[in-house]
């Protein structure tokens, strides 16, 4: 029976009440105020993909890490993420399920244990094996890896946390860091968990994205479970001189140089009934004023269709520049996402249940997948505070495989030295290597470094 409680006034009126209640009843209170607590948040208009097609054969996390001049101390580094993570909301989430959309709510658990990495990277993420975060924080000798599942933020979100991570780290390590700098966060670093899409979207009713199927690499596997990476370290100075005499960007020249090794290892110089389409995506905060810390990216693609016997590189990079710089301007990156925002507004939309919009994301996805041959994406150069900057030697990307994209790359530089970075499940390295092979008859002097997975 619900016990009756009389009104009291004064000071002792709300112990009194205390002491009244059961104790069956005091934890349903407690669980009742908990839940009000409790901080939840939306998911971006991208993000929305990611839990519908992550699993184990395609994760959907990415990898971001910082090479130091110094071995790694991992009591330090446990130290430093339990210090950071509770000052970023956009991290210490995990992912809920609800009857119209997924949603984020806050952690609160302690951090994830940081481990020595033992594993190939960028595998699938399991909550329920990982304090329920969607990130992992793992090292290895000198290096500091940050594998985020897509759902939470994109290359730039993954790189402000890092950034925060390697610093509050090293200042641990190094007491004079300390005592010049304190605990504070960097005045560069970003918390600003804004939507940008919804900010910035008008409506729209042009379907944005290639749905044409694309050629695709096939070929042998690597062993399930595992996972090859390939490092082609050039110097700036060099790479900008080789671009200047094509007149093209640099991000074009990598992406023109991914695609002639494609048409020449591949293709062998010949016509083909589909096109070499590499998914590019651009990162949108340049063009739309934004700092937000969730994914603001959209997908271009850059189309090559060998439809005669013999194109020149310079032939292919022009048709490559073309295709990129005829996409990527405000107006039609605002149309892309503008699409998708749109239909995610629908009243219709919105009313359907998670399991039907699941299976009509699915669909969506896989025309779209198969409509590019891989993804190359251009991190950009990535810079830290002139304090840590003797302490930092190098940083990396790469990406995980997805539905018939068996081989991607991933650009990122610091200082004057840019790496394009390979993350590939094919046994044949033909492409890489006519992709270094060709940097190189340019005159780039390229330092090539992998993970071993041929060697094992």
């Amino acid at each position: 029976m619900r016990k009756k409680y009389t009104e009291l006034s004064g000071e002792n009126a709300a112990q009194d009440r205390q002491n009244a209640e059961t104790d069956s009843e005091k934890k349903k209170r407690k669980g009742r105020e908990a839940y009000r607590d409790i901080r939840w948040d939306r998911l971006d208009n991208t993000a929305h993909l990611f839990p519908v097609i992550a699993g184990e054969s395609m994760s959907n996390v990415y990898r971001i890490s910082v090479m130091l001049t110094e071995l790694v101390q991992p009591a330090l580094l446990q130290q430093a993420l339990n210090i950071v993570l509770p000052k970023f909301d956009g991290f210490n989430l995990r992912l809920r399920q609800g009857v119209f959309w997924y949603y984020f709510e806050e952690n609160g658990k302690p951090a994830p244990r940081v481990r020595e990495e033992s594993t190939f990277p960028c595998r699938f993420i399991q909550q329920n094996k990982n304090r329920s975060y969607l990130f992992r924080v793992t090292y290895y000798k000198y290096r500091i890896n940050l594998e985020v599942f897509h759902v939470l933020t994109d290359g730039m979100g993954g790189i402000n946390f890092l950034k925060e991570l390697t610093y509050q780290y090293l200042r641990l390590a190094h007491t004079e860091l300390q005592e010049k700098l304190g605990d504070s966060l960097n005045v560069d670093t970003s918390l600003n968990r804004e939507d940008s899409f919804l900010k910035n979207y008008k409506k729209s009713s042009a379907k944005g994205y290639q749905t044409k199927k694309a050629y695709l690499l096939k070929g042998e596997k690597l062993r399930p479970g595992e996972f090859g990476v390939m490092h082609g370290y050039m110097k700036i100075p060099e790479l900008k001189k080789v671009c200047h005499s094509y007149g093209v960007s640099i991000n074009e020249y990598l992406v023109g140089t991914y695609i002639w090794s494609v048409y020449t290892e591949c293709m062998h110089g010949m016509p083909s009934e589909r096109p070499i389409r590499v998914a590019v995506p651009v990162n949108l905060r340049p063009y739309f004023n934004s700092i937000t810390t969730k994914n603001f990216f959209v997908m271009v693609s850059a189309e090559f269709h060998p439809k005669k016997e013999i194109y020149t590189f310079a032939e292919v990079l022009a048709i490559v520049q073309k295709s990129l710089r005829s996409q990527i301007n405000r107006e039609n990156l605002e149309k892309l996402f503008s699409y998708n925002v749109s239909n995610e507004k629908m009243l219709i939309a919105r009313s359907v249940p998670l399991f039907l919009k699941n299976i009509a994301m699915r669909y969506v996805y896989t025309t779209s997948a198969l409509a590019n041959t891989a993804t190359v994406t251009n991190i950009g150069n990535i810079t830290v505070a002139e304090e840590y900057e003797p302490y930092v030697e190098m940083f990396h990307a790469f990406l995980a495989m997805s539905k018939g994209q068996h081989l991607k790359g991933t650009i990122c530089s610091y200082k004057d030295t840019l790496v394009f970075s390979f993350s590939y499940d094919l046994v044949d390295t033909s492409v890489q290597r006519g992709f270094f092979r060709k940097i190189a008859g340019d005159g780039i002097h390229v330092e090539i470094e992998s993970n071993g997975v041929h060697y094992e």
